[in-house]
């Protein structure tokens, strides 16, 4: 079993966000799960934010989808791919 998981940093999280989002939604069928981290609620709202996402799919869609993402100032990502034997 493989597991492929991105991590995405969002700096500035509220003026990149809608970017983010309209990447995320244009790949979104590689998208099994999604989990979005920011510190803060209400009016403390942090302006950082993290992004765990389980990815399914061709390998090279994944890739380009990461690379979609590094292109937005402010946002870093990691791809992680976990076997299990």
């Amino acid at each position: 079993m493989k597991k492929t998981i991105l991590i995405v940093m969002v700096d500035k999280r509220k003026e990149e966000a809608p970017k983010v989002q309209q990447i995320l939604t244009f790949w979104g069928c590689l998208i099994k799960t999604r989990l979005g981290i920011h510190d803060g609620v209400l009016d403390k709202c942090s302006n950082h934010g993290l992004l765990i996402l389980e990815l399914v799919g061709a390998p090279a869609k994944i890739k380009e989808m990461a690379r979609k993402l590094n292109l937005i100032k402010g946002v870093k990502t990691k791809l992680v791919e976990i076997a299990m034997k």
